[in-house]
């Protein structure tokens, strides 16, 4: 063999060598997607505290190890009380109905933070927050990955892709898609925040059900969501998850900026 050969096999090698360091560096090194769901109303008192943690955790990513993925889910059971929430929507109180029978709680109350469907707890308690979300970040998660997110007039498009043969877990899940507004703001004349202006982070607007996912085989999915009215001035964001239908855990998710 030349020199010539043998030197470029050897270089060869040891770039296929290095690339795969890097890559192996790379997976080591990368945050764990962890799920935050506030359930939250305009109407509570003690839910503008929970909002403002909420912000804080979108915003400094705060936890090694950790990419927080949040949502705003704004139920409605406090309409009745004063003041009509205008992001409220029976859908995210009957999710919230479904995490308290998964729980076996009495009931259900804001603000409650939901730690990737696996710990729920008062929203603007951080230090109970804080190990839950370390906690979370400790478990095997699938990967989904989103791209081409965008919008076109009243709807998103977008295509979800779950590679082959990369998922931890077994079983089937349940891949939902979400579509969020970036920030909201409202002035609330009436109710326990009346005079009161509240700001928001990650206002879910959209949440469908696509559908069952096989973690073990490849899949994909384009997308179409249709939006309310008033959506996105702030701009939008899109969140893909992944949820076990029997425990409620969060096995994946992702998060993406939707172009407009």
């Amino acid at each position: 063999m030349s020199k010539l050969i043998l030197f470029s096999v050897t270089l060869t090698l040891c770039v296929g060598l290095l690339t795969g360091a890097v890559l192996r560096r790379a997976k080591e090194n990368a945050r764990v997607p962890v799920l935050l769901e506030l359930f939250t109303s305009e109407g509570c008192s003690s839910c503008p505290a929970a909002d403002q943690l909420l912000a804080f955790w979108d915003e400094k990513q705060p936890v090694p190890g950790a990419e927080l993925i949040v949502l705003s889910e704004h139920v409605d059971y406090w309409d009745r009380l004063g003041w009509k929430d205008r992001f409220s929507s029976p859908q995210y109180s009957a999710r919230q109905e479904e995490y308290a029978s998964k729980y076996h709680l009495d009931g259900i109350y804001t603000p409650q933070l939901v730690v990737d469907g696996r710990f729920g707890f008062v929203g603007s308690d951080q230090r109970v927050a804080l190990p839950a979300i370390q906690k979370a970040a400790q478990q095997a998660k699938a990967s989904v990955v989103i791209s081409n997110a965008m919008r076109d007039e009243d709807r998103v498009t977008a295509h979800i892709e779950i590679p082959a043969g990369e998922s931890p877990i077994d079983g089937r899940a349940v891949l939902f898609a979400a579509i969020a507004d970036n920030r909201a703001q409202s002035q609330v004349t009436r109710g326990e925040n009346g005079g009161r202006t509240l700001a928001h982070v990650a206002v879910t607007r959209v949440l469908e059900r696509i559908g069952v996912i096989d973690l073990k085989l490849p899949s994909s999915k384009d997308v179409k969501l249709s939006l309310p009215a008033g959506t996105g001035a702030s701009g939008l964001r899109l969140i893909v998850f992944m949820q076990n239908p029997i425990s409620g855990h969060i096995v994946a998710a992702a998060a993406h900026g939707v172009t407009q």
